[in-house]
């Protein structure tokens, strides 16, 4: 057993990203430790960082969320250090990946950010992923920054119609 706890908060989140083969944002780890009761929200942020400091994980942040993916490094030292974590706690991640994994994927499959590009327009670029592999991604200039931010709210609901619109127009023969 660990006797420094953020030793193991670290070792079970390189346990999380090594059984999902996607990135986890920031909220879903959250989740996930809160509702089993292992830390604070600021202990965990603390592993986080540390974690990503240490090159064992790779940190992306987009304009509504942090998406968290482990690095081969991290995945040796989750092999060399893996079985420090106890079985019960394995058993509780396990479990809450089983019940949670089409959720967790689908919230993370699909992004939306913006950004200002050279001429002073927003560019809002969305996507959806399947794994890490893009399905569809759409660039659009806006003039400013409210439109961008209205749009990337609106992704998430609108992606799945906006994409079975242009598979449909682009295999149409007309």
């Amino acid at each position: 057993m660990l006797s420094d706890p953020i030793t193991l908060y670290k070792l079970m989140n390189l346990y999380m990203l090594k059984h999902v083969n996607f990135p986890l944002t920031n909220a879903q780890l959250m989740d996930f430790f809160l509702e089993h009761e292992y830390t604070t929200y600021f202990t965990l942020q603390q592993a986080l960082s540390e974690l990503t400091d240490a090159g064992l994980i790779r940190k992306e942040t987009l304009h509504n969320s942090t998406r968290y993916e482990i690095t081969q490094e991290g995945s040796d030292t989750l092999r060399f250090f893996g079985n420090k974590i106890p079985p019960a706690i394995i058993t509780d991640i396990d479990q809450y990946l089983k019940e949670n994994k089409f959720r967790l994927r689908n919230e993370v499959g699909v992004v939306s950010d913006f950004y200002r590009s050279t001429n002073q327009d927003y560019i809002v670029h969305c996507e959806v992923r399947e794994g890490k592999n893009p399905l569809i991604e759409l660039n659009l200039s806006v003039p400013d920054k409210e439109q961008a931010e209205y749009m990337c709210s609106n992704w998430r609901e609108k992606s799945q119609e906006i994409y079975a619109f242009a598979m449909r127009t682009l295999m149409s023969n007309g």
